[in-house]
């Protein structure tokens, strides 16, 4: 299907949970496309889902008939074509329901985080624009016909204030350039991978995204090595999760660290992962543990609900001191402008009395 929009993280889920339930009931892929057709509400979801049913009906592979729709992301894709050839498909299913789900827990999470700060710096920004803009003008014309004139910062702040208004085409322009660029970074991947990598080596968020690829990685292997994947073909597939070039750059390190070269033997993968740190002491000493008892899949799975808590914990706390701060800041600055003109003013009517 050409101009086909990939599926968010949230109809992913759904499309993997109802896939998961419909094969451990014991039908077939095909039949769970049709019965899901039966259910489905929006048009566009209908098209999608009788697209793939037609597919199927023609001949194809399940995995192939989802890769032709152009709606799954590529990572869905390879593991549901791992989970057919495996004959886990129901299992992977149920790993990628997960994975989705957790996906759109960071994405909500990150956005609520988010959004409110930014409506306080907007409000910010408007109530100063108005005090300088609108009421400044009127103070001046008070002094003025008191014989006298702003001076200092509430002066410059005037002269500020008439810039924006002689130039307000040109700000317009800018702020209507920085929607676009918003709109780039947010609604596209290309953007949204630029903005990961700046954010990732930004020295106020490099240890928030640096968990949260952290975690992806751990989902990643956890749903791979479910798939029945060797570590090798785990770690390929886990890699393109991430789009964090420190985190890319430590996976990379671990590989070469599992082959080896001339002069030293590669390492099993617990021991390489120690040696590139992804995960950190606590975590890779779980992970080592896993390996030696069989359980390695359990403790990805573990390791990337504790990130996700750790995430989510540092996000809460963000939140908590920066809210009010930013509250405490618009306060100070508009008693500031407010007190540069009140109180010469008073000083002159005070003058005058």
């Amino acid at each position: 299907m050409k101009g086909q929009k990939i599926l968010s993280n949230q109809e992913m889920a759904l499309f993997c949970e109802q896939m998961a339930m419909i094969l451990k009931a014991g039908m077939t892929p095909a039949t769970g496309i049709d019965l899901m057709l039966s259910d489905a509400e929006s048009i566009e979801r209908k098209d999608l889902l009788q697209a793939i049913s037609r597919q199927c009906e023609a001949g194809e592979s399940f995995h192939k008939a989802l890769e032709n729709s152009n709606a799954f992301p590529r990572y869905a894709l390879d593991m549901i074509r791992i989970g057919n050839i495996s004959g886990k498909l129901d299992e992977v299913m149920d790993a990628l329901s997960f994975h989705y789900n957790r996906e759109e827990t960071i994405r909500e999470n990150i956005k609520n985080a988010v959004t409110y700060p930014i409506l306080i710096l907007c409000m910010m920004v408007i109530i100063v624009l108005v005090l300088i803009i609108k009421v400044l003008p009127i103070f001046r014309q008070a002094f003025v016909q008191l014989g006298s004139d702003l001076t200092g910062f509430s002066r410059g702040l005037l002269q500020f204030g008439n810039t924006l208004r002689n130039y307000s085409f040109l700000f317009i322009a800018v702020l209507f350039l920085l929607l676009i660029a918003y709109i780039i970074f947010s609604g596209t991947s290309y953007g949204r991978s630029k903005l990961a990598s700046f954010c990732s080596g930004f020295f106020l968020t490099k240890g928030f995204f640096n968990k949260i690829a952290c975690g992806r990685f751990a989902s990643g292997m956890a749903i791979t090595m479910a798939a029945g994947l060797d570590t090798e073909e785990s770690l390929d597939l886990a890699e393109k999760l991430i789009s964090t070039p420190a985190m890319l750059s430590r996976i990379q390190k671990c590989r070469k660290l599992m082959e080896g070269d001339a002069e030293h033997m590669g390492l099993s993968f617990s021991q390489a992962v120690v040696e590139a740190g992804i995960f950190n002491n606590v975590y890779s000493k779980m992970l080592q543990i896993g390996f030696t008892t069989g359980c390695a899949e359990d403790i990805f799975r573990k390791i990337a609900d504790r990130y996700d808590n750790e995430v989510e914990a540092q996000m809460n706390r963000t939140i908590s001191v920066l809210e009010p701060t930013l509250v405490i800041i618009l306060s100070i600055v508009v008693c500031l402008i407010l007190l540069s003109v009140i109180m010469p003013l008073l000083g002159i009517m005070s003058g005058i009395g």
